[in-house]
């Protein structure tokens, strides 16, 4: 007799030399990359129904999950240099309000 699954149950799996999670519920199958929140989701019955295999070949399609997110980034050309953001003037002397901060020494008169 099989045991009923009653509550989730999570298993590492190393795939292409990426690690992912997949957690098996009672609703159905949840594939993520591991450290992630978002990832694949199959319910149950669209599995049975044979709607998962829609999904399976849409999802296919797009390339969803095949590369990881952080190795995902656009390719330089031969020859262009890099792009680098210009930094940014901190303004002086003037608060967040828009008013000229006051001095931190005070200035008795005399």
């Amino acid at each position: 007799m099989a045991t009923l699954l009653e509550k989730t149950l999570k298993r590492e799996l190393s795939i292409g030399g990426h690690a992912y999670i997949l957690a098996i519920s009672p609703e159905g199958l949840k594939l993520t990359l591991k450290g992630r929140r978002k990832g694949l989701e199959l319910q149950w019955d669209a599995l049975v129904s044979g709607d998962a295999a829609l999904a399976v070949a849409l999802n296919a399609s797009i390339g969803k999950l095949t590369t990881p997110p952080m190795a995902r980034k656009q390719p330089v050309q031969p020859g262009e240099p890099p792009k680098v953001k210009p930094a940014t003037k901190k303004s002086r002397g003037i608060g967040r309000l828009g008013r000229p901060r006051k001095s931190p020494i005070s200035h008795s008169r005399a």
